[in-house]
Formats: C-alpha cells, sequence, structure tokens
C-alpha cells in the first residue's frame, strides 16, 4: 500500500489535478496547477516514486516529443461503488483513476430495509473482490449513494420517504467489520452530478442532474462542486408544489411534482386511461400482465396511442414547470436528465424542453442546455467512486477540509 501521510502542498495540488484531468501531460499539468516546470516535474517525481502516480503512453503530438500520458497508479488500491436505488443495486469496484475493474448490478427492493439490502451488497463486493483477486485491506474508500436525504457530515439518512428502517441507521458502521476505509454516503442524484463533473473534468461550473424514476430529485453543482445546503437537503426539488389541488404525497403535502408527475405517477394514470377504455393498447398490457409500467405507457405512446401520450406529455409539462423555477433562481447552463423514466420517448423530453422555456426568464434561458446525462446508468457508480477518492483525500489530512455542503 501507498503512503498516504506526509504529502507536500505542491504534492497535493498534482494529484487533485491530475485525478480531475483523466490523464494529463507535464505541461498540460504545469499550466492547470499554475507551477513552473520544475516545481510541477520535482511534486511529480515524488508521487511516482511513491506509487500514487503513473506515467503512461504517450499523447498524440502536434509537433516535436510526444508528451508522456500522468494518470493515478492503480497501486494506490480500489474504490468501492455502491449505487442503491428504490428498487436496484448497483456496485462496482474502480480503479482511482475511474476505470471500471469489475461490475455487478441486480433488482432489490430498499423497502426491505438496510439489514437485507446491506448484508447483499457485502456479498457482492466480495464476489466482485474476488473475481479481481483484491483483498479488502486494498479498498482506500467506499462510496455510497442512496435515495434519500442523507446528512453528508454523520453519513445518516433523515426521514427517507421510501426507505423504512434506514432513518439513523449507520451504514458506515456496518461495513467498518469487513472494510477499514473511510464510507461516504449522499444522496443518489449528488453522486450523479459527481459522476457528471467528474466526466466533464470540471469544465461546466453551472450545471444541473435531474434524476426521474420512483421519485424526482435533483444533484447541483455550483461553482465546481457540488452544493448540498446546510444539512445536505439541497435539490430535494420532488416535493416542490405544482398544483396545490393535487394528490397527497407520501411527504404530507399536496400536490408535490413527485406524486404528480414520477414514474409511479405515470403507470398510475396509464392504469386509469386502461380500466376507463381510454387507451385499447394499454388495456391490452393490463388484461396480459395484470399491471401497467411506465414503460408500458412509453411504448404505447411511441406507437401514437393518444391517452399515453397526453400522460407523457402532463408529467413532462410539471416537471418543466417545477424546473422553471429552479432556472430562474440557480440560471445554469446545462440541464442533464437522468433516472430510469427519463427514456420514456422523444416526447417527454420535448415536453420538459418546451416548459421550462415558456415558463422560465428568457436571460435564464439564453444559453441553457437541455440533454440527457451522457453517463447514464454509469453515472451513479462513477460518481460514488469519485466523491469516495475526492473525500478520501480530505479526511486523510491531503486535502484541505471544505465547507459544509461543499466539495473541491
Amino acid at each position: 500500500m501507498v503512503r498516504w501521510d506526509d504529502l507536500s502542498p505542491a504534492e497535493i495540488t498534482v494529484l487533485e489535478t491530475v485525478f480531475w484531468s483523466s490523464g494529463i501531460s507535464r505541461s498540460e499539468l504545469s499550466e492547470q496547477s499554475g507551477f513552473s516546470r520544475s516545481k510541477a516535474n520535482m511534486a511529480t517525481a515524488a508521487l511516482i516514486e511513491r506509487g500514487m502516480l503513473d506515467e503512461t503512453g504517450p499523447q498524440a503530438s502536434s509537433g516535436g516529443r510526444r508528451p508522456e500520458t500522468l494518470l493515478l497508479s492503480s497501486e494506490m488500491g480500489v474504490l468501492a461503488a455502491i449505487d442503491l436505488g428504490a428498487s436496484s443495486v448497483d456496485v462496482a469496484l474502480i480503479a482511482p483513476d475511474m476505470t471500471v475493474l469489475a461490475h455487478h448490478a441486480e433488482p432489490i427492493e430498499i423497502a426491505e430495509g438496510p439489514g437485507v439490502v446491506l448484508s447483499r451488497v457485502k456479498d457482492i463486493l466480495r464476489d466482485l473482490r474476488k473475481r479481481c483477486n483484491i483483498r479488502a485491506e486494498k479498498v482506500i474508500g467506499i462510496g455510497i449513494g442512496v435515495p434519500g436525504p442523507v446528512e453528508f457530515d454523520s453519513g445518516l439518512l433523515v426521514a427517507p420517504p421510501i426507505m423504512p428502517g434506514w432513518e439513523g441507521f449507520s451504514i458506515r458502521e456496518y461495513l467498518r467489520d469487513e472494510y477499514a476505509a473511510p464510507v461516504f454516503i449522499d444522496n443518489d442524484v449528488n453522486v450523479m452530478a459527481m459522476g457528471e463533473l467528474w466526466r466533464l473534468h470540471r469544465k461546466l461550473p453551472n450545471f444541473l442532474v435531474i434524476k426521474i424514476g420512483t421519485g424526482i430529485g435533483c444533484g447541483i453543482v455550483c461553482n465546481r462542486m457540488i452544493y448540498r445546503g446546510t444539512n445536505g437537503s439541497a435539490g430535494d426539488v420532488g416535493h416542490i408544489c405544482v398544483d396545490p389541488a393535487g394528490e397527497r404525497c407520501h411527504c404530507g403535502n399536496q400536490g408535490c411534482v413527485e406524486i404528480m408527475a414520477a414514474g409511479p405517477a405515470i403507470a398510475r394514470q396509464g392504469t386509469e386511461a386502461a380500466k376507463a377504455g381510454k387507451s385499447p393498447q394499454l388495456a391490452q398490457v393490463l388484461a396480459a400482465n395484470g399491471v401497467i409500467t411506465p414503460e408500458d405507457v412509453g411504448q404505447a405512446s411511441r406507437g401514437g396511442d393518444v391517452a399515453a401520450n397526453a400522460i407523457i406529455k402532463l408529467s413532462g409539462k410539471l416537471i418543466g414547470q417545477m424546473l422553471a423555477s429552479v432556472v430562474n433562481f440557480f440560471n445554469p447552463s446545462h440541464i442533464f436528465i437522468a433516472g430510469g423514466i427519463s427514456h420514456i420517448g422523444p416526447m417527454f423530453l420535448a415536453s420538459i424542453r418546451q416548459s421550462i422555456y415558456q415558463r422560465s426568464l428568457p436571460l435564464s434561458t439564453r444559453h441553457l442546455e437541455i440533454l440527457y446525462a451522457p453517463l447514464g446508468d454509469r453515472a451513479g457508480v462513477i460518481g460514488c467512486a469519485a466523491m469516495a477518492f475526492q473525500e478520501t483525500m480530505r479526511v486523510r489530512g491531503v486535502l484541505p477540509d471544505m465547507q459544509t455542503g461543499a466539495e473541491s
């Protein structure tokens, strides 16, 4: 194992710059770090000697000698990434340079409680480590995303609406008997935003990631950092009211966008349309399967079903209505749409865009781009790993402590 202690400030800066660059030449490192070439080279040489950096094959050259590429070394260890959804778990072992070494996903209900879910997570991690011949001691950091509000400093969930039995449960303590590595927990949308931030090499300073699935949440990147707010609840947009006379949400309020427009709402409205005879196609699905899923509604919409089209348009309109307020308030450059419902059909994204542009101020949308999250399903585990590495450097004293609610 490499030594993390006694790193100089210059070595810290180099390590962080290489992490966020995903491969960088020495000249680029000098430019991005603000160091002279000799200072950057001295810090780089020390980190290579420690086993924290590797110098690999040459990059493409624009003339002259081709520069070598600096990457974080696999000798540092591995990161464990665990992305828990409402009905699924996604686990990966990832190298410090964000190369996925092993990965496994399977359905599991978060409502079964921490004992059942985390016991399965431990089993999956053991299987992945065995597959890669990696001992538990080689895990240097563990990042976990959960579908509920998290107090980031303590890692505890606070009143998670769809996670009975999880409030106050210490995930860190549960994993401690097997892993000495530090454990970091955040809500699932923040880790997706972290994944996209890493993909972008922090080049976009202000953007949003919206996850639409069983619920609706928002990851906020502000000044190239994840913004969590005072207690970690920033971005809980699913409980913004879009209809004061609407259905009662599980949070106790009425008309929240989550209860009106997320996956369960789409399925519920599709079932109602099938039973009322408004959609012959959905009626056939209901008769055959006994249930209607959001994907069934999307399939019917792509087939031209009028009732299904109306359901998807309404969902997109309500989500766009909520996001228009967020756009006016935050003025992001990009909104990345993610989650299991996001690809329900082109009409869904079009309705979200139309509603945002209609309701937002012209200056707020002058340069706004609204598109699908490029990392897709991988955003969660990549974000968990990126969070684990960044926060592991911080708690080991490698990076300066940041203000609550932000990451460097």
